[in-house]
């Protein structure tokens, strides 16, 4: 198998279009079926309509069900549209359930129940089982593919039953055990299936602590387990702990990528408009209510800009470094808000290490406004000498506590939104910004007003 590079992909991309429009079935297959699946994705998706119909044509249903899962869902949905029903149906049925699943959730419900219909009774009720789970849970993001034995099998029956059923299987490196009545009793990896003795059964060679998630489980949850233990898969099980599923690794991969994104869009007050193929209205649509609820968070820091409106008027220089403060406290929030939404994500922030985390939060901020005010006495002066030895203590004085406040403000705001059982990453950038510019005024032009007198004509 081969694998592209960029410069073997336009070279691969040109000898499946000349074969196709040489018409040649046989070249065209040597040269795209040695490909991977994701990069025959990569080749097939660079191609004219005209073209990946012939496509359709030279390939059978359960090699193309590779490439159609290789894709984006978007390019699916364009993709299917292009396929005639018989095709798409005996695709579907060839591919993995959970894939299918996922398809047929991002679609009309009456289009997924058009193609469940379609297909084989008994892999359609396979995905009609994943899709009854709510979404982001283990039930709904397992596979039905996996591999089960028997406790009384021995080791050279469960090897011949994996030749049997192996090809058909999502992963073989794990194998369930599981009773009469369905339940997981026990696993057992294929380096001890491998090693043991031919004679050997399973129940001696088996692992009863098996490590297992819940159907309802969330996904984010199930995503720590595995890669708190390292599997590659986790077993799913009922409440009465039958074996209904398994969540592999490559699964989890897509969920921390969907996680990550979405985490991101809640930090940047972006959620749901980050995909690049919604249109602009939709963007727009989705972003409004956060910037209309920051628009009018910031005609409070207006208020409070007008509010010593005095203070302002009796020393104009004052204003310079508003700029100054305000950005310094939504920088140090941020900062101290992205460290703290990423240890509750990994699940690092237990109860036992809150304390340490927000005492060695608080103590950065005082290092970091310690550092900044040192730097704005040393350099005030010089620029502004106008201001005297006044000036530059009050902008210094200021920038200390305002970058100590604002990280404990960006640390402990995402904590107190978990504890409420809300995703901590709504406490967003933009949300801790325009909050930490208020304390950082307040406190600007508190000191301010108390000294002012003192300042020079």
């Amino acid at each position: 198998m081969v694998r592209l590079t960029e410069q073997t992909r336009e070279e691969y991309t040109n000898q499946v279009i000349q074969a196709l429009n040489a018409n040649e079935l046989k070249h065209f297959r040597e040269v795209f079926l040695e490909l991977h699946p994701t990069d025959q994705a990569e080749v097939f998706n660079s191609l004219e309509a005209e073209k990946r119909a012939r496509v359709y044509n030279f390939l059978a249903p359960v090699e193309f069900a590779d490439i159609f899962q290789s894709l984006e869902v978007e390019a699916q949905k364009h993709i299917v549209l292009e396929l005639n029903e018989k095709y798409a149906a005996e695709m579907f049925n060839e591919m993995y359930a959970d894939d299918v699943a996922d398809f047929l959730a991002e679609i009309i419900e009456t289009k997924a129940q058009k193609i469940l219909k379609s297909m084989d009774k008994e892999e359609a009720d396979e995905v009609k089982e994943l899709l009854a789970y709510p979404p982001e849970t283990a039930g709904a993001i397992m596979t039905k593919e996996f591999m089960v034995v028997k406790a009384v099998s021995t080791t050279t029956e469960v090897i011949e039953q994996l030749r049997k059923e192996g090809p058909d299987a999502e992963t073989i490196y794990y194998l369930y055990v599981i009773d009469e009545n369905k339940k997981l009793v026990g696993v057992v990896s294929l380096r001890d299936l491998i090693t043991a003795p031919i004679t050997e059964t399973i129940e001696n060679i088996m692992s009863t602590r098996v490590v297992s998630v819940s159907t309802m489980d969330d996904q984010e949850e199930v995503a720590k387990l595995i890669k708190k233990y390292d599997f590659l898969a986790a077993p799913v099980v009922t409440k009465e702990g039958k074996l209904v599923g398994i969540v592999t690794v490559d699964d989890i991969m897509d969920v921390i990528e969907d996680e990550a994104e979405e985490d991101f869009g809640e930090l940047t007050a972006a959620r749901g408009s980050m995909d690049a193929n919604i249109s602009s209205f939709t963007a727009a649509k989705k972003r409004a209510p956060w910037i209309v609820m920051l628009m009018f968070l910031g005609l409070i820091t207006g208020g409070v800009i007008g509010g010593f409106e005095e203070t302002l008027e009796t020393y104009i220089l004052l204003a310079v470094f508003i700029p100054l403060l305000m950005d310094s406290a939504g920088n140090t929030g941020t900062q101290a808000l992205a460290v703290v939404v990423r240890a509750l994500a990994l699940g690092s922030a237990e109860k036992s290490s809150l304390g340490k985390m927000l005492k060695r939060e608080f103590g950065t901020g005082l290092m970091l406004g310690l550092m900044c005010a040192i730097t704005l006495l040393l350099i005030v002066p010089f620029v502004f000498p106008e201001g005297g030895y006044v000036l530059p203590l009050i902008v210094g004085v200021s920038i200390f506590l305002t970058l100590s406040i604002s990280t404990m403000v960006g640390a402990t705001v995402p904590l107190i939104i978990n504890k409420l059982k809300i995703d901590p990453a709504v406490a967003s950038g933009p949300f801790i910004t325009t909050i930490n510019d208020i304390m950082g005024l307040l406190i600007y032009f508190s000191i301010a007003t108390a000294f002012i007198e003192y300042l020079p004509n």
